[in-house]
């Protein structure tokens, strides 16, 4: 990515920053999905019953998403470098526990803290991420680009962990977010711009708590869905007690001079459509990974590398994809390169419901056309719509920008995802994904004119 204006060695400066901070968002969501495959194995090994299993592929997703909004303040306030730094390090130090847990206790007790680590690290690389590329034209192309790196991620997370499953222990599959964060702490300095901190704001400590406690809360209680009944205590208590702390939560924002997370920047109806874009793209990829996933093995009986073999197209539409987005929202405008992405993963889906889950038609023909199409597609909305959630943000709110960015992508799998699991069938479950994205498609073309 050449930078206008810049010198050879500013740019090559440019590209290695990029290509840190890239690496580093990978990774977190690598380690939210790779968990995805071992889980029975991890199960077998430690005599684990559903629940179990469900919180602790839940846990880092859990923290992630509660703390975002801090951890953008956090990065606002002390400077993105310091807290990227600070997240990393932790995230680190989480992540080299995992392998080594004795139990499952230790286990969860390191993914709840690898989330926490994550919820630093994500908006504060975006807060370095704004300073590397400060013209506006710059910036929004390495927006164009960071907007397909999560679900390259999540991707790589499937991919890589039925490799590392059939090869070697499901401990292993913790070990890479260790080696890429130790690298990322001794680059940092070295590759990343410092960034300046703006120490009178406030922090909201008020804000901050209801927040993370609500949508921990309102997400437990969705992912619980899966083993308890809608109508349970297990699921009522904490929907809604979460609900009434983010009501709470919305109520306390008013009266604070400087909000956690200022009600201004969600109600400008583009930046509204693109997160609701990203939240749903991330939960139509997700329920792909998750059903397919599960179709394969039980259904075809694949084993976990047959099944990782599967999504191999998928990653190479995918980064093909992510290529070629930045210069289509240079060249037609964000919105409209997010419409078509939208529209175009519609269309994955809705065939992947039509004839993927259908054991007795082949790959070629049942699952590769809308594994070929979906990420084509997803990677030019989250691409577009990254472009969109961050433009015109001023920089001392960059690190807002990317934790809102963020909370988009980690509760549209878990809160969207929860809801459509209950229509009855994956097959509906995929459909109402995709009309759910051709409703956006739509809105989106409306505000266009």
């Amino acid at each position: 990515m050449t930078v206008e204006g810049a010198s050879p060695v500013a740019d090559v400066q440019h590209r290695h920053a990029l290509a840190l901070l890239g690496s580093i968002q990978i990774t977190l969501i690598f380690t939210l999905s790779a968990i995805a495959v071992p889980l029975p194995r991890i199960g077998q090994e430690f005599g684990l019953q559903r629940p179990d299993l469900i919180l602790l592929s839940a846990a880092y997703g859990l923290t992630f998403a509660g703390l975002l909004l801090l951890g953008g303040r956090l990065a606002d306030r002390y400077g993105g470098r310091r807290m990227l730094t600070a997240g990393l390090a932790l995230f680190a130090a989480a992540s080299a526990v995992a392998p080594f847990a004795p139990g499952i206790g230790t286990l969860i007790a390191a993914r709840f803290a690898q989330g926490a680590g994550a919820a630093l690290v994500a908006p504060a690389a975006m807060a370095v991420l704004r300073v590397t590329f400060s013209s506006p034209a710059a910036y929004r192309r390495a927006m164009a680009t960071w907007g397909g790196l999560s679900v390259l991620g999540a991707t790589a997370g499937n991919l890589l962990s039925g490799v590392i499953l059939s090869l070697l222990s499901w401990r292993w599959t913790f070990v890479p977010p260790v080696v890429v964060a130790v690298a990322a702490l001794f680059l940092a300095s070295r590759s990343l711009p410092p960034t300046a901190a703006n120490r009178g704001r406030a922090l909201d400590l008020t804000g901050a708590l209801l927040a993370t406690a609500g949508i921990v809360l309102t997400s437990y209680g969705l992912v619980v869905t899966d083993t308890h009944p809608w109508s349970s205590a297990g699921v009522l208590v904490p929907l809604l007690g979460g609900a009434a702390l983010l009501v709470a939560f919305l109520c306390a924002e008013r009266r604070v001079h400087d909000p956690l997370l200022p009600t201004a920047f969600l109600l400008g109806r583009r930046r509204a459509l693109a997160l609701l874009a990203i939240a749903s793209s991330a939960c139509g990829t997700a329920m792909t990974f998750v059903v397919l996933s599960l179709h394969l093995q039980q259904a075809r009986d694949w084993s976990p590398l047959q099944t990782s073999a599967a999504f191999v197209p998928f990653a190479v539409v995918l980064i093909s994809s992510g290529r070629v987005a930045g210069p289509l929202i240079i060249r037609y405008g964000a919105q409209a390169v997010t419409t078509a992405g939208l529209g175009t993963a519609a269309a994955g889906l809705a065939l992947l419901a039509l004839t993927g889950l259908d054991a007795h038609i082949p790959y070629a023909y049942g699952l590769l056309p809308g594994l070929v199409l979906l990420p084509a597609g997803a990677a030019a909305s989250f691409g577009g719509a990254a472009v969109l959630t961050t433009e015109g943000v001023p920089q001392e709110q960059t690190g807002l920008a990317g934790s809102v960015l963020n909370s988009a992508m980690e509760l549209g799998p878990t809160v969207l995802f929860a809801v459509l699991l209950t229509l009855g069938s994956d097959a509906r479950s995929l459909g109402a994904t995709g009309i759910t994205l051709v409703a956006l498609a739509l809105l989106n073309h409306r505000s266009t004119k």
